[in-house]
């Protein structure tokens, strides 16, 4: 069995087909059993860093402890990339880690095997409140699981707009930034005012009444009139996280970090960019 199957893993097979090292027989039989492994309760999509560029994640909550302990078993024995299990409860993700140790818990999330980080990428999650801080930090886990270390911002909501302005620099600098807002969800639209860089608006479910627990925070995304705001579901920071991820993925090699630079001196020559453009002092 292949297990987790990216480009490397499938190229690795290829070669060894090639230099005689495996069969031609063994990796069709191999390759035969990509699509998935039938767990009977579950089954297992080894197939899909191949065909989407992430590996496939588990969504705890509906799933009973031990169907949750033989899915990660078989993610960690086939496989080489990251796991993570989101929405965990705290029985849950303690029964998880006995079982196989060496994850991580981050709020709601657990991880094994993050990547390495990457020094190429600058993201930011610029969250509203801080009782939106459970949906940021669920898409901050989920990109470092991926490698990406992420720059968040917290309690920079539009009921206190200056708090949110010393980083306006930073916004336009970022690669792709995340807004996680309830309420009424207007950070969204003044981020992407701020910046040209892909704007991901999270609507969350806090709120008052009227905010009926995160649709009026959607529906003002959607309405946004900053024009080409991504919007994902209420309180979805791990689809946040995917999407960019995506992004990242299809960015031309031309905007990567030149050799021996980072991605803070790539950030600090794009906020340099943008202050030349508003006609602000450089430094």
């Amino acid at each position: 069995m292949l297990g987790d199957v990216d480009d490397v893993t499938l190229g690795r097979l290829l070669d060894d087909v090639a230099a005689g090292r495996v069969a031609p027989a063994a990796a069709a039989t191999a390759l035969a059993r990509l699509p998935f492994a039938d767990l009977g309760h579950a089954r297992i999509d080894h197939h899909r860093a191949l065909r989407q560029g992430l590996p496939e994640a588990v969504y705890a909550p509906g799933k009973q402890i031990d169907h949750l302990v033989s899915i990660v078993d078989e993610l960690l024995a086939h496989g080489t990339g990251p796991v993570l299990v989101t929405r965990v409860t705290h029985e849950q993700a303690s029964i998880l880690c006995t079982a196989h140790p060496d994850g991580e818990r981050r709020g709601s999330t657990l991880v094994w095997r993050p990547r390495p980080a990457r020094q190429d990428v600058h993201v930011v999650i610029a969250s509203a409140g801080t009782a939106d801080l459970t949906v940021a930090e669920e898409c901050a886990t989920t990109l470092r699981a991926y490698g990406i270390e992420a720059r968040l911002l917290t309690d920079v909501g539009v009921a206190g707009l200056h708090r949110l302005l010393p980083h306006v620099d930073e916004l336009a600098a970022a690669d792709v930034v995340v807004t996680v807002a309830g309420m009424e969800g207007a950070l969204a639209s003044v981020v992407a005012g701020l910046t040209a860089r892909p704007v991901i608006a999270v609507p969350t479910s806090v709120g008052y009444g009227a905010s009926l627990e995160g649709v009026t925070a959607l529906l003002a995304m959607h309405a946004s009139c900053a024009p080409g705001i991504s919007v994902v579901g209420i309180d979805n920071g791990y689809g946040a996280a995917c999407a960019a991820c995506r992004i990242l993925a299809a960015r031309p090699a031309t905007e990567t970090t030149t050799v021996g630079g980072t991605a803070a001196e790539t950030a600090a020559e794009r906020a340099r960019e943008a202050a030349t453009v508003r006609g602000a002092p450089t430094s």
